[in-house]
């Protein structure tokens, strides 16, 4: 069921239909309730008024007279009975009974008896019988009075209809309702789906919906997610640019070199790896931007990779004997790449290796919303007003060292499509301290 209306309305009536069932089931058991005590008062009035009214006679016979109003006791199976059995079994019955007797009740007991029998032609009687000594009389006699149930039957039923339909209309009214609210307030949602549609079909750039305060986030967050998508293709436009200016000199260059007789290797393997070095760091820029864009980036730990990093750099550098110790928080979490992380800092600790003549420190420190992570060494340091170059790409802080001299601008590159940023300075040691603050939560 995917229609959220639907689904809701449907919720709604049967939930609607539980409670008003309930509700007309307790109010019509109620009711009729109080109908079957209204009719068993009227019974038991209707006995003691036949009680008030019979006479025993000298010749031991009990007659009624004069015949309660509001009963039809003369005309034969009216639906009103009233019957009279002395003690020694004789029977006195209305005219109404006709041919008939009421079947026998129980004697012997105190006050009213009320009971169901069957009655004349198949119908269904209300019984009230008491004993009762009559004035003159030397032993009880048993007074029966019956009525007709059809009547209270029928307006039970009635009662019941009446109110079958009451509630129906209320739990249609009330699912109507709910239908209508729901439509109502889901249309916000449609007014987005049909201004998001005109983003994808670019008659819009941005949602830009003044929505109620429940979807407002979401709105907010699909702004934010278009924004991102832009900002995506546009660096992905300026880094083809780039790529395609750099590429243009050196291989121009390169086919010079190639078109002269005789051809200029030497020129030409000099371009050559110009070539493959600019290729190897547009593809790792190209990477970081893919990975620093992504959504639902891990949480990593930058001191678990700090010590990987270090255990992977003193197996390389064991010859020198450089004491690598790395410190820091365990605790501290960062939302990125951990092969991203690993490449900064394999970059970092690994210039400083080169550089250092014993020691090579690495600090890890939280705050609430970065990660400052610190390498230093004690090296020979940056000369002064070097920190530019040394970040440039191709910079080299002493031509006879290896290298191409993309390291520390690879990471700077890098620190900077994640929100970041790297800077370098004198360590207290006397060499380089880098300093590589990470935002917690990746690239805004």
């Amino acid at each position: 069921m995917r229609s959220l209306t639907l689904r809701l309305t449907l919720l709604t009536g049967l939930w609607v239909a539980t409670g008003l069932g309930g509700a007309g089931w307790f109010v019509a058991d109620i009711a009729t309730r109080q109908i079957e005590a209204a009719f068993d008062a009227r019974i038991g009035t209707v006995l003691d008024t036949v009680i008030a009214a019979a006479t025993q006679g000298t010749d031991g016979r009990i007659r009624v007279a004069p015949l309660p109003a509001g009963t039809d006791f003369e005309r034969p199976f009216s639906g009103a009975y009233w019957q009279v059995t002395r003690a020694d079994g004789s029977v006195t019955t209305s005219r109404s009974l006709w041919d008939q007797t009421l079947p026998a009740g129980r004697t012997g007991h105190v006050g009213v008896l009320l009971r169901d029998i069957p009655g004349p032609r198949g119908s269904e009687l209300r019984v009230a019988e008491r004993d009762v000594v009559l004035l003159d009389a030397s032993e009880p006699a048993h007074f029966s009075v019956a009525l007709s149930t059809d009547a209270q039957r029928a307006e039970v039923d009635r009662l019941r209809r009446i109110l079958i339909g009451v509630f129906a209309l209320l739990g249609l009214g009330l699912v109507a309702g709910v239908a209508i609210q729901v439509v109502v307030g889901l249309a916000p949602l449609r007014v987005a789906r049909r201004t998001l549609a005109e983003v994808r079909a670019g008659t819009r750039d941005r949602l830009g919906l003044a929505a109620p305060a429940e979807i407002a986030p979401l709105v907010a967050e699909v702004d934010a997610l278009i924004e991102q998508n832009r900002a995506t293709v546009e660096r992905a436009r300026a880094h083809v640019g780039n790529l395609a200016h750099a590429l243009k000199t050196p291989i121009a260059v390169l086919r010079n070199a190639l078109g002269v007789t005789p051809p200029d290797i030497g020129s030409a393997r000099a371009e050559a790896a110009s070539l493959e070095r600019l290729v190897q760091h547009h593809l790792a820029r190209a990477r970081v931007t893919a990975l620093t864009t992504a959504t639902g980036m891990p949480e990593v730990s930058p001191l678990a990779v700090t010590e990987e990093v270090a255990a992977a750099l003193r197996r390389l550098f064991t010859a020198r004997d450089l004491t690598i110790t790395v410190t820091g928080d365990a605790r501290v979490r960062l939302r990125t790449d951990a092969q991203d992380l690993t490449e900064m800092l394999g970059n970092l600790m690994e210039n400083a290796c080169q550089w250092a003549t014993a020691q090579v420190s690495v600090t890890v420190t939280g705050t609430a919303d970065s990660v400052v992570i610190r390498v230093e060494d004690d090296g020979p340091g940056l000369p002064a007003g070097a920190e530019g170059s040394a970040l440039a790409r191709g910079g080299r802080l002493d031509e006879a060292a290896p290298g191409s001299g993309l390291g520390l601008a690879i990471v700077a590159d890098l620190v900077a499509l994640q929100g970041g940023d790297l800077a370098l300075s004198r360590a207290t040691t006397g060499g380089l301290r880098a300093d590589l603050r990470l935002p917690r939560r990746g690239a805004g």
